[in-house]
Protein backbone atom coordinates (compact mmCIF):
# COMPACT_ATOMS: atom_id res chain seq x y z
CA UNK A 1 0.00 0.00 0.00
CA UNK A 2 1.18 3.51 -0.86
CA UNK A 3 0.30 6.49 1.32
CA UNK A 4 0.91 10.23 0.95
CA UNK A 5 1.16 12.48 3.99
CA UNK A 6 2.42 15.87 5.12
CA UNK A 7 3.38 17.72 8.29
CA UNK A 8 1.34 18.37 11.41
CA UNK A 9 -0.18 21.84 11.65
CA UNK A 10 -0.87 21.56 7.92
CA UNK A 11 -1.20 24.80 5.95
CA UNK A 12 -2.46 25.40 2.40
CA UNK A 13 0.86 24.45 0.78
CA UNK A 14 0.78 21.15 2.68
CA UNK A 15 -2.82 20.40 1.64
CA UNK A 16 -2.24 21.53 -1.95
CA UNK A 17 0.88 19.35 -2.18
CA UNK A 18 -1.05 16.39 -0.74
CA UNK A 19 -3.79 16.72 -3.37
CA UNK A 20 -1.27 17.36 -6.17
CA UNK A 21 0.76 14.29 -5.15
CA UNK A 22 -2.42 12.20 -5.38
CA UNK A 23 -2.61 13.19 -9.06
CA UNK A 24 1.02 12.18 -9.57
CA UNK A 25 0.58 8.93 -7.60
CA UNK A 26 -3.08 7.96 -8.28
CA UNK A 27 -2.82 4.58 -6.51
CA UNK A 28 -1.71 6.16 -3.20
CA UNK A 29 -3.94 7.02 -0.24
CA UNK A 30 -3.70 10.66 0.93
CA UNK A 31 -3.41 10.86 4.74
CA UNK A 32 -4.16 14.28 6.24
CA UNK A 33 -2.90 14.89 9.82
CA UNK A 34 -5.55 15.78 12.37
CA UNK A 35 -3.66 18.96 13.30
CA UNK A 36 -4.29 21.71 10.71
CA UNK A 37 -4.21 25.50 10.86
CA UNK A 38 -7.24 27.75 11.24
CA UNK A 39 -7.58 28.93 7.62
CA UNK A 40 -7.32 25.37 6.37
CA UNK A 41 -9.93 24.17 8.86
CA UNK A 42 -12.36 26.79 7.53
CA UNK A 43 -11.68 25.78 3.92
CA UNK A 44 -12.17 22.07 4.61
CA UNK A 45 -15.38 22.64 6.55
CA UNK A 46 -16.90 23.57 3.19
CA UNK A 47 -14.81 21.64 0.65
CA UNK A 48 -13.86 18.42 2.45
CA UNK A 49 -16.33 16.28 0.49
CA UNK A 50 -14.47 17.20 -2.71
CA UNK A 51 -11.30 15.46 -1.48
CA UNK A 52 -10.95 11.84 -0.44
CA UNK A 53 -8.67 11.99 2.61
CA UNK A 54 -7.80 9.32 5.17
CA UNK A 55 -7.06 10.05 8.80
CA UNK A 56 -3.84 8.63 10.36
CA UNK A 57 -5.95 6.28 12.48
CA UNK A 58 -7.51 4.64 9.42
CA UNK A 59 -4.22 3.28 8.06
CA UNK A 60 -2.85 -0.21 8.69
CA UNK A 61 0.84 0.68 8.82
CA UNK A 62 1.96 -2.94 8.50
CA UNK A 63 0.54 -2.90 4.97
CA UNK A 64 2.41 0.27 3.93
CA UNK A 65 5.30 -0.38 1.52
CA UNK A 66 5.67 3.15 0.10
CA UNK A 67 5.57 6.44 2.02
CA UNK A 68 5.29 9.65 0.00
CA UNK A 69 5.93 12.79 2.06
CA UNK A 70 5.23 16.33 0.88
CA UNK A 71 6.19 19.76 2.28
CA UNK A 72 8.54 18.24 4.87
CA UNK A 73 11.08 15.43 5.17
CA UNK A 74 11.52 15.45 8.92
CA UNK A 75 10.13 12.48 10.87
CA UNK A 76 9.30 14.60 13.92
CA UNK A 77 6.90 16.77 11.89
CA UNK A 78 4.72 13.83 10.84
CA UNK A 79 1.79 12.45 12.80
CA UNK A 80 3.19 10.36 15.65
CA UNK A 81 1.53 7.23 14.26
CA UNK A 82 3.90 7.44 11.29
CA UNK A 83 6.79 6.66 13.66
CA UNK A 84 5.86 2.98 13.25
CA UNK A 85 7.39 3.22 9.76
CA UNK A 86 10.67 4.87 10.76
CA UNK A 87 12.66 1.71 11.46
CA UNK A 88 11.33 -0.21 8.46
CA UNK A 89 14.29 -1.19 6.28
CA UNK A 90 12.01 -2.34 3.42
CA UNK A 91 10.05 0.92 3.23
CA UNK A 92 10.27 2.95 0.02
CA UNK A 93 10.28 6.68 0.79
CA UNK A 94 9.60 9.44 -1.75
CA UNK A 95 10.01 13.08 -0.73
CA UNK A 96 8.76 16.34 -2.31
CA UNK A 97 9.84 19.36 -0.29
CA UNK A 98 11.09 22.93 -0.59
CA UNK A 99 12.76 22.84 2.83
CA UNK A 100 16.40 21.86 2.35
CA UNK A 101 17.05 20.24 5.74
CA UNK A 102 15.41 17.03 6.96
CA UNK A 103 16.27 13.66 8.48
CA UNK A 104 14.38 11.29 6.17
CA UNK A 105 16.89 9.21 4.23
CA UNK A 106 15.96 8.19 0.70
CA UNK A 107 17.38 8.19 -2.80
CA UNK A 108 14.03 9.41 -4.16
CA UNK A 109 14.27 12.93 -2.80
CA UNK A 110 12.95 15.86 -4.82
CA UNK A 111 14.06 18.81 -2.70
CA UNK A 112 14.57 22.34 -4.07
CA UNK A 113 14.33 25.82 -2.57
CA UNK A 114 11.24 26.93 -4.48
CA UNK A 115 8.77 29.34 -2.90
CA UNK A 116 6.31 26.49 -2.29
CA UNK A 117 6.38 22.70 -2.50
CA UNK A 118 3.28 22.64 -4.68
CA UNK A 119 5.26 24.47 -7.40
CA UNK A 120 7.41 21.36 -7.97
CA UNK A 121 4.37 19.11 -8.08
CA UNK A 122 2.63 21.42 -10.55
CA UNK A 123 5.67 21.09 -12.81
CA UNK A 124 5.35 17.30 -12.58
CA UNK A 125 1.61 17.46 -13.31
CA UNK A 126 2.33 19.55 -16.41
CA UNK A 127 5.04 17.09 -17.47
CA UNK A 128 2.62 14.15 -17.13
CA UNK A 129 -0.13 16.14 -18.88
CA UNK A 130 -2.57 15.54 -16.04
CA UNK A 131 -5.92 17.31 -16.12
CA UNK A 132 -6.87 19.40 -13.08
CA UNK A 133 -10.24 20.81 -12.11
CA UNK A 134 -10.86 24.51 -11.32
CA UNK A 135 -11.20 23.74 -7.58
CA UNK A 136 -7.88 21.84 -7.64
CA UNK A 137 -6.24 24.74 -9.47
CA UNK A 138 -7.68 27.12 -6.86
CA UNK A 139 -6.36 25.02 -3.96
CA UNK A 140 -2.92 24.75 -5.57
CA UNK A 141 -2.80 28.53 -6.07
CA UNK A 142 -3.79 29.09 -2.43
CA UNK A 143 -0.88 26.93 -1.33
CA UNK A 144 1.48 28.77 -3.65
CA UNK A 145 0.25 32.24 -2.63
CA UNK A 146 0.29 31.46 1.10
CA UNK A 147 3.93 30.31 1.09
CA UNK A 148 5.17 33.08 -1.21
CA UNK A 149 3.14 35.97 0.24
CA UNK A 150 1.27 36.36 -3.06
CA UNK A 151 4.62 36.00 -4.89
CA UNK A 152 6.17 38.81 -2.81
CA UNK A 153 8.52 36.94 -0.43
CA UNK A 154 12.27 37.02 -1.26
CA UNK A 155 12.22 33.22 -1.54
CA UNK A 156 9.86 33.41 -4.56
CA UNK A 157 11.39 32.12 -7.81
CA UNK A 158 10.38 32.59 -11.46
CA UNK A 159 9.07 29.02 -11.55
CA UNK A 160 6.58 29.93 -8.78
CA UNK A 161 5.23 32.72 -10.97
CA UNK A 162 5.06 30.40 -14.00
CA UNK A 163 3.14 27.87 -11.88
CA UNK A 164 0.71 30.61 -10.79
CA UNK A 165 0.11 31.57 -14.42
CA UNK A 166 -0.55 27.93 -15.32
CA UNK A 167 -3.11 27.63 -12.50
CA UNK A 168 -4.89 30.84 -13.47
CA UNK A 169 -5.07 29.46 -17.02
CA UNK A 170 -6.74 26.38 -15.48
CA UNK A 171 -9.48 28.61 -13.98
CA UNK A 172 -8.18 29.08 -10.44
CA UNK A 173 -10.69 31.36 -8.69
CA UNK A 174 -9.08 34.44 -7.09
CA UNK A 175 -12.32 35.27 -5.28
CA UNK A 176 -12.07 32.01 -3.31
CA UNK A 177 -8.42 32.79 -2.57
CA UNK A 178 -9.25 36.17 -1.09
CA UNK A 179 -11.93 34.57 1.10
CA UNK A 180 -9.86 31.79 2.66
CA UNK A 181 -6.44 33.42 2.77
CA UNK A 182 -7.74 36.32 4.84
CA UNK A 183 -5.81 36.42 8.08
CA UNK A 184 -7.92 36.44 11.21
CA UNK A 185 -7.14 39.74 12.92
CA UNK A 186 -9.14 40.00 16.11
CA UNK A 187 -8.95 42.34 19.09
CA UNK A 188 -6.42 40.02 20.74
CA UNK A 189 -4.00 40.24 17.80
CA UNK A 190 -4.48 44.02 17.71
CA UNK A 191 -3.68 44.30 21.41
CA UNK A 192 -0.53 42.20 21.01
CA UNK A 193 0.63 44.26 18.03
CA UNK A 194 -0.06 47.52 19.88
CA UNK A 195 2.00 46.36 22.87
CA UNK A 196 4.85 45.23 20.59
CA UNK A 197 4.95 48.58 18.79
CA UNK A 198 4.85 50.48 22.09
CA UNK A 199 7.92 48.58 23.33
CA UNK A 200 9.67 48.49 19.96
CA UNK A 201 13.43 48.96 19.90
CA UNK A 202 15.21 49.40 16.60
CA UNK A 203 18.91 48.63 16.24
CA UNK A 204 21.48 47.40 13.73
CA UNK A 205 23.03 43.92 13.69
CA UNK A 206 25.31 42.51 11.04
CA UNK A 207 24.77 45.60 8.92
CA UNK A 208 20.96 45.33 8.87
CA UNK A 209 18.16 47.08 10.75
CA UNK A 210 16.83 44.73 13.40
CA UNK A 211 14.10 44.53 16.03
CA UNK A 212 13.30 41.86 18.60
CA UNK A 213 10.13 41.88 20.68
CA UNK A 214 9.42 39.67 23.69
CA UNK A 215 5.94 39.33 25.17
CA UNK A 216 4.19 37.11 27.69
CA UNK A 217 0.89 35.73 26.42
CA UNK A 218 -1.74 33.53 28.00
CA UNK A 219 -3.13 30.53 26.12
CA UNK A 220 -3.18 29.87 22.40
CA UNK A 221 -3.15 32.87 20.06
CA UNK A 222 -3.75 32.35 16.35
CA UNK A 223 -1.86 34.12 13.56
CA UNK A 224 1.09 35.41 15.54
CA UNK A 225 3.10 35.13 12.32
CA UNK A 226 0.83 37.70 10.70
CA UNK A 227 1.21 39.96 13.75
CA UNK A 228 5.00 39.80 13.50
CA UNK A 229 4.94 40.52 9.77
CA UNK A 230 2.85 43.64 10.44
CA UNK A 231 5.22 44.58 13.26
CA UNK A 232 8.23 44.37 10.91
CA UNK A 233 6.49 46.61 8.39
CA UNK A 234 5.42 49.18 11.01
CA UNK A 235 8.82 49.35 12.71
CA UNK A 236 10.39 49.35 9.23
CA UNK A 237 13.30 46.96 9.78
CA UNK A 238 15.06 44.41 7.59
CA UNK A 239 14.73 41.65 10.18
CA UNK A 240 12.26 41.16 13.04
CA UNK A 241 11.83 38.44 15.66
CA UNK A 242 9.08 37.85 18.18
CA UNK A 243 9.43 35.70 21.30
CA UNK A 244 5.97 34.91 22.64
CA UNK A 245 6.10 33.13 26.00
CA UNK A 246 3.07 31.17 27.14
CA UNK A 247 3.38 31.59 30.90
CA UNK A 248 0.83 28.85 31.63
CA UNK A 249 2.62 26.12 29.68
CA UNK A 250 6.17 27.48 30.05
CA UNK A 251 6.98 27.46 26.35
CA UNK A 252 8.11 30.07 23.87
CA UNK A 253 6.96 30.49 20.28
CA UNK A 254 9.76 32.17 18.33
CA UNK A 255 8.85 33.71 14.97
CA UNK A 256 11.15 35.48 12.54
CA UNK A 257 10.71 37.49 9.35
CA UNK A 258 13.40 38.82 7.01
CA UNK A 259 13.22 41.08 3.99
CA UNK A 260 16.86 40.60 2.97
CA UNK A 261 18.53 37.61 1.34
CA UNK A 262 21.57 37.77 3.61
CA UNK A 263 19.60 36.84 6.76
CA UNK A 264 18.20 33.31 6.40
CA UNK A 265 15.41 32.92 8.96
CA UNK A 266 14.90 29.23 8.21
CA UNK A 267 18.56 28.52 8.99
CA UNK A 268 18.34 30.39 12.28
CA UNK A 269 15.15 28.58 13.29
CA UNK A 270 16.60 25.17 12.47
CA UNK A 271 19.34 25.85 15.01
CA UNK A 272 16.56 26.08 17.60
CA UNK A 273 14.77 22.92 16.49
CA UNK A 274 12.27 24.68 14.23
CA UNK A 275 12.25 25.39 10.52
CA UNK A 276 11.09 27.67 7.77
CA UNK A 277 12.24 29.47 4.64
CA UNK A 278 14.88 32.14 4.00
CA UNK A 279 12.32 34.88 4.65
CA UNK A 280 10.16 33.31 7.36
CA UNK A 281 10.29 30.65 10.05
CA UNK A 282 9.40 29.62 13.59
CA UNK A 283 10.40 27.36 16.47
CA UNK A 284 8.64 26.17 19.62
CA UNK A 285 10.87 25.89 22.70
CA UNK A 286 9.75 24.44 26.02
CA UNK A 287 11.19 25.34 29.39
CA UNK A 288 13.70 27.77 27.91
CA UNK A 289 14.76 31.11 29.37
CA UNK A 290 13.67 33.82 26.85
CA UNK A 291 16.84 35.77 27.63
CA UNK A 292 18.91 32.87 26.28
CA UNK A 293 16.78 32.83 23.12
CA UNK A 294 17.40 36.55 22.66
CA UNK A 295 21.14 36.10 23.01
CA UNK A 296 21.19 33.21 20.56
CA UNK A 297 19.16 35.11 17.92
CA UNK A 298 21.36 38.19 18.18
CA UNK A 299 24.54 36.14 17.84
CA UNK A 300 23.24 34.29 14.80
CA UNK A 301 21.96 37.45 13.08
CA UNK A 302 25.13 39.44 13.76
CA UNK A 303 27.36 36.54 12.76
CA UNK A 304 29.20 36.88 16.07
CA UNK A 305 31.99 34.32 16.08
CA UNK A 306 32.72 34.52 19.78
CA UNK A 307 30.88 33.41 22.87
CA UNK A 308 31.55 33.48 26.57
CA UNK A 309 31.23 29.68 26.55
CA UNK A 310 33.81 27.93 24.38
CA UNK A 311 33.56 24.40 23.01
CA UNK A 312 36.22 23.25 25.45
CA UNK A 313 33.74 24.11 28.24
CA UNK A 314 30.84 22.02 26.95
CA UNK A 315 32.31 19.31 24.72
CA UNK A 316 32.28 15.62 25.69
CA UNK A 317 35.62 14.06 26.59
CA UNK A 318 37.60 11.87 26.76
CA UNK A 319 36.64 10.74 23.29
CA UNK A 320 36.06 7.07 22.54
CA UNK A 321 37.45 6.37 19.08
CA UNK A 322 37.64 3.24 16.96
CA UNK A 323 40.53 2.14 14.76
CA UNK A 324 39.83 2.10 11.04
CA UNK A 325 40.72 -1.62 10.83
CA UNK A 326 38.24 -2.64 13.55
CA UNK A 327 35.50 -4.99 12.34
CA UNK A 328 32.08 -3.46 11.74
CA UNK A 329 30.47 -5.98 14.12
CA UNK A 330 32.78 -4.89 16.96
CA UNK A 331 32.15 -1.21 16.29
CA UNK A 332 28.37 -1.78 16.25
CA UNK A 333 28.53 -3.53 19.63
CA UNK A 334 30.65 -0.68 21.04
CA UNK A 335 28.11 1.91 19.90
CA UNK A 336 25.29 -0.12 21.39
CA UNK A 337 27.04 -0.59 24.73
CA UNK A 338 27.89 3.11 24.97
CA UNK A 339 24.43 4.27 23.87
CA UNK A 340 25.99 6.43 21.14
CA UNK A 341 24.87 6.98 17.56
CA UNK A 342 28.38 7.49 16.19
CA UNK A 343 32.09 7.85 16.95
CA UNK A 344 35.30 9.12 15.32
CA UNK A 345 37.55 6.72 13.40
CA UNK A 346 41.35 7.04 13.68
CA UNK A 347 44.44 5.40 12.16
CA UNK A 348 47.40 3.86 14.00
CA UNK A 349 48.87 7.34 14.64
CA UNK A 350 45.60 8.53 16.20
CA UNK A 351 44.92 10.81 13.23
CA UNK A 352 41.24 11.38 12.50
CA UNK A 353 40.30 9.66 9.23
CA UNK A 354 36.51 9.40 9.37
CA UNK A 355 33.32 9.00 11.38
CA UNK A 356 31.17 5.89 11.72
CA UNK A 357 27.51 6.11 12.71
CA UNK A 358 24.39 3.98 12.80
CA UNK A 359 23.39 5.68 9.57
CA UNK A 360 26.45 4.16 7.87
CA UNK A 361 25.43 0.67 9.00
CA UNK A 362 22.37 0.95 6.76
CA UNK A 363 24.73 0.49 3.81
CA UNK A 364 25.31 -3.10 4.94
CA UNK A 365 23.30 -5.59 2.89
CA UNK A 366 24.98 -8.94 3.65
CA UNK A 367 25.82 -10.64 6.95
CA UNK A 368 29.43 -11.24 5.93
CA UNK A 369 29.96 -7.48 5.59
CA UNK A 370 29.81 -7.30 9.39
CA UNK A 371 33.35 -8.75 9.30
CA UNK A 372 34.59 -5.91 7.08
CA UNK A 373 36.78 -3.14 8.51
CA UNK A 374 35.09 0.05 9.64
CA UNK A 375 36.98 2.05 6.98
CA UNK A 376 34.88 0.31 4.29
CA UNK A 377 31.66 1.96 5.52
CA UNK A 378 32.72 5.06 7.48
CA UNK A 379 32.01 8.55 6.26
CA UNK A 380 35.19 10.21 5.03
CA UNK A 381 33.61 13.65 4.83
CA UNK A 382 35.32 15.19 7.84
CA UNK A 383 33.77 18.23 9.47
CA UNK A 384 35.81 19.39 12.48
CA UNK A 385 36.04 22.47 14.67
CA UNK A 386 38.86 23.87 16.81
CA UNK A 387 38.55 23.98 20.58
CA UNK A 388 38.49 27.78 20.94
CA UNK A 389 35.37 28.21 18.80
CA UNK A 390 31.87 28.81 20.19
CA UNK A 391 28.74 26.68 20.52
CA UNK A 392 27.04 28.96 18.01
CA UNK A 393 29.64 28.08 15.37
CA UNK A 394 29.27 24.37 16.13
CA UNK A 395 25.49 24.64 15.72
CA UNK A 396 25.93 26.39 12.37
CA UNK A 397 28.16 23.56 11.13
CA UNK A 398 25.68 20.92 12.29
CA UNK A 399 22.91 22.66 10.38
CA UNK A 400 24.97 23.25 7.25
CA UNK A 401 26.22 19.67 6.98
CA UNK A 402 23.21 17.90 8.61
CA UNK A 403 25.36 16.06 11.15
CA UNK A 404 24.84 15.27 14.83
CA UNK A 405 28.43 15.35 16.11
CA UNK A 406 31.63 17.25 15.34
CA UNK A 407 35.14 16.28 16.51
CA UNK A 408 36.87 19.09 18.43
CA UNK A 409 40.51 19.53 17.44
CA UNK A 410 43.65 21.03 18.98
CA UNK A 411 47.01 20.92 17.20
CA UNK A 412 45.49 18.54 14.61
CA UNK A 413 44.53 16.00 17.28
CA UNK A 414 41.05 15.16 18.50
CA UNK A 415 40.52 16.26 22.11
CA UNK A 416 36.74 16.07 22.40
CA UNK A 417 33.46 15.84 20.54
CA UNK A 418 30.51 18.24 20.44
CA UNK A 419 27.07 16.72 19.87
CA UNK A 420 23.64 18.22 19.38
CA UNK A 421 22.92 17.36 23.00
CA UNK A 422 26.02 19.23 24.19
CA UNK A 423 25.06 22.31 22.19
CA UNK A 424 21.49 22.23 23.44
CA UNK A 425 22.70 22.11 27.06
CA UNK A 426 24.11 25.57 26.42
CA UNK A 427 21.31 26.96 24.29
CA UNK A 428 18.61 25.75 26.68
CA UNK A 429 20.30 27.34 29.67
CA UNK A 430 21.05 24.01 31.37
CA UNK A 431 24.78 24.58 31.72
CA UNK A 432 25.79 24.38 35.41
CA UNK A 433 27.09 27.54 37.08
Amino acid sequence: MKIITTHKGSDFDALASLVAAKLVYPDAKPVLPSSINGNLKTFLSIHKDLFDFYSPGEIDYEQVDTLIVVDTHTWGRLDQRMSALRERQDLRIIVWDHHINGDMETEEKKVRETGATVTMLIQEIKKQRKLITPIQATLFLMGLYEDTGNLSFPSTLPEDAYAAGFLLDRKADLNILSTFLKSAYSKRQKDILFEMVQKAERTHLGGFSFSLSQLDISGRVQNLAMVLQMYREIVNVDVAFGIFRDTEQDKCMVIGRSGVDEINIGLIMRSMGGGGHPGAGSALLKGVNPEIIQEMIKELVSGNQYSSVMLSDIMSYPVVTVDQDTMVEEAAMLLRDMGCTGMPVVDKQENLVGVISRRDFKKIRKAKQMQSPVKAFMSRRLVTITHEKSAIEAAKLMIKHDIGRIPVMKDDKIIGIITRSDAMLYFYDLLPD
